[in-house]
């Protein structure tokens, strides 16, 4: 392995977020495109009811793939933005895996009630 470890910054380029939001704009599109069966001899009413469906559909998921995808960033402290990541984002910290059951000593251990 190379030593040159991704900061958080760096694997949240907004071009790669708006490269995926376009990418998932476009499959929607197709998908809605050959759904409706756009690529099959069809009048020009038809093919041009389905491009408009397609145009609003590939721009409905943009949008939402671009909103859902902020506000994932938004749970990222930004004190942590520049540290290098070296382990698994969402795994707890071996700290508190240790005092879990000193902050809750009501916690259920899981013993059975004596009689």
């Amino acid at each position: 392995m190379s030593d040159d470890r991704p900061t958080r910054r760096d694997l949240m380029k907004p071009v790669q977020l708006l490269g995926l939001a376009f990418g998932a704009a476009a499959f929607a599109g197709i998908v809605t495109l050959v759904s409706m069966g756009f690529f099959q001899q069809r009048t020009g009413e038809e093919a041009q009811a389905a491009v408009t469906l397609a145009l609003i559909i590939a721009g409905v998921t943009f949008i939402a793939v671009l909103v859902i995808v902020a506000l994932l960033l938004l749970a990222v402290d930004p004190a942590q933005v520049s540290k290098q990541v070296d382990r698994p984002v969402l795994l707890p910290d071996a700290d508190d895996e240790n005092h879990d059951d000193d902050e809750n000593p009501d916690a259920v251990t899981g013993d059975a009630p004596k009689a």
